[in-house]
């Protein structure tokens, strides 16, 4: 009987139960509380095998179809390198548009459902395009066409009209790798005023290119293959004439070597954001100044018959223009830099090459004046830097190369002074503590001098000569109010005793030696006297 009467009770309660849930359920439905499902944490090997997925997908979507384009054009090519003899010689090309269409065709059914497949069947089509062309002349003893002049037309329809397509597509790879055929085109036409035209009109493409994509890896690029197809063609074409010969190259491709150099550099002033330099925009800067340089002035020594002296100077000028140009235009600082210095090197080759060693040296010591007064108003504290390293570098090949130390080496000591002069009297529109710089000239300076000196007048009179110097530099000492000179005054008279004592006493000749003995005491009296005056008035004031 209890079993029994307990089994309604159980039914009526689940039944209960289930009223509830359903109305529950209905009521999170309606106001879509239903909660999401908690995914489960990726465990390890499923994370592997998506690699793996991704890593297959990448293997034979992209490389499969880079690689299998790359077959099939290199086998339509060697196809259409054939003699077919029996043949019309025009045949071999009919087949390559043919097949050019057949690739259009397939790129453009195929852009949709194979994208990737799309865009590499349009890169090969377009190199088989530029192929078949040259295939109209080259490759065969009785080519279709037998006029160069056409064939060259016809090859710069196609180069030009391959970037239109590039440009078109907004294709920074497809532009380079068809501006690649533009130089090939370059060095199959050979002629100085083809390469020197057709250079410049592809040196201004990767211009406006890098302008039109941002791209510095376009411009490094570009840069790279217009100075290297210059060089090849200076260095007589030796892929297509089979000799390695420098110097036949007409004098006017060294103009054409700076307006490359020229519109490479208004393609990184003229980009879009000028506020800042990049690592890119200061490589391009860097190479563009360096490698263009070495180009000319290698293509300079090359023919001992060109005038170096004027193209060193139109040079010089450019690069120092360029210089200016990114200096007004945006304040910069390494593009500055680097056009600045090779414009620097290139006045110093036209020094060199004017002046006889070592009077040369003179001159180029003469140069670190100007180059520390540009450098002020640059404000970099990079030239100002490299420009002391040369200097001492000058001065010590000065001395190496001379057998004898004449008076115009006096000149390394006055362009020491002078130049701290100028990083004094400009220091506040340096971006640079010029301290440390203007203590290294003044240190030259100290050494230097006495060195001219000894080795410039007679040796009786190297202790009289040190005495004036000093004088100079305690007279500069009140006239500029500046203490550094009174050190360097304080110096060369201890210099100077040192030597009177040493070789004075012992060497010249006794009347000489008397004189200068009562010059040194009395001017080591009258500094004593300066001295103790200096210092009672000192006291007299605390």
């Amino acid at each position: 009987m209890g079993d029994s009467s307990q089994n309604p009770s159980s039914e009526k309660i689940l039944e209960l139960l289930r009223t509830l849930e359903s109305r529950i359920a209905r009521i999170e439905s309606r106001l879509e509380l239903d909660s999401p499902a908690v995914p489960e944490p990726a465990s390890g090997p499923a994370v592997a095998a998506e690699d793996d997925e991704e890593l297959e997908l990448q293997l034979g979507q992209n490389w499969f179809a880079k690689a299998g384009i790359v077959g099939l054009a290199l086998g339509i090519a060697f196809l259409l390198t054939l003699p077919y003899d029996g043949f019309p010689s025009f045949l071999p090309s009919i087949l390559g548009y043919c097949l050019v269409g057949g690739i259009f065709f397939l790129s453009h059914f195929w852009r949709e459902s194979f994208q990737q497949v799309s865009r590499y069947l349009l890169g090969g089509g377009l190199l088989l395009l530029y192929f078949t062309t040259l295939r109209l002349f080259y490759f065969t003893p009785s080519p279709a066409l037998s006029n160069k002049t056409i064939e060259l037309a016809l090859l710069l329809i196609v180069v030009f009209g391959n970037v239109t397509i590039a440009i078109r597509r907004q294709s920074i790879y497809l532009a380079g790798f068809n501006l690649t055929l533009g130089f090939l085109t370059v060095l199959i036409g050979g002629e100085p005023g083809f390469v020197f035209a057709l250079l410049t009109l592809l040196a201004a493409s990767i211009s406006y290119l890098t302008w039109r994509f941002q791209s510095n890896g376009l411009l490094a690029f570009g840069m790279s293959l217009t100075y290297l197809t210059h060089f090849l063609w200076s260095a007589n074409n030796p892929f297509f004439t089979g000799e390695l010969q420098f110097g036949l190259a007409p004098e006017i491709h060294l103009g054409f070597i700076l307006i490359y150099a020229s519109l490479f550099a208004a393609a990184i002033a003229l980009r879009k954001d000028t506020t800042q330099e990049g690592p890119g925009v200061i490589l391009n800067s860097a190479l563009n100044a360096f490698v263009g340089f070495v180009i000319f002035s290698l293509s300079l020594l090359s023919n001992p018959t060109i005038n170096t002296v004027a193209w060193q100077l139109v040079a010089s000028i450019l690069f120092l223009g360029v210089a200016i140009t990114f200096w007004i235009r945006e304040k910069s600082v390494y593009s500055t830099f680097a056009y600045a210095m090779i414009g620097y090197a290139a006045l110093s080759a036209a020094i060199v090459a004017q002046f006889r060693m070592p009077d040369f040296f003179v001159w180029l010591c003469w140069q670190s004046l100007l180059v520390v007064s540009t450098a002020v108003w640059f404000r970099s504290r990079f030239i100002v830097v490299a420009n002391f390293i040369i200097y001492l570098i000058i001065f010590i090949a000065f001395l190496s190369s001379s057998t004898t130390v004449s008076s115009v080496s006096v000149s390394f000591g006055l362009v020491a002074l002078l130049s701290a002069r100028v990083l004094n009297w400009q220091r506040d529109k340096l971006a640079l503590r010029t301290e440390l710089m203007r203590n290294a000239y003044l240190a030259s300076a100290l050494l230097f001098l006495p060195y001219a000196l000894y080795n410039s007048v007679p040796p009786h009179l190297v202790s009289v000569s040190w005495l004036i110097l000093a004088a100079l530099y305690y007279s500069a000492s009140r006239i500029l109010k500046s203490r550094k000179y009174r050190w360097m005054a304080l110096l060369t008279m201890s210099l100077t005793i040192l030597y009177l004592f040493i070789v004075d006493l012992t060497t010249v000749d006794p009347v000489v030696r008397i004189i200068s003995f009562l010059a040194v005491g009395s001017a080591l009296l009258g500094i004593s006297m300066i001295y103790s005056k200096k210092k009672k008035k000192t006291v007299a004031e605390s």
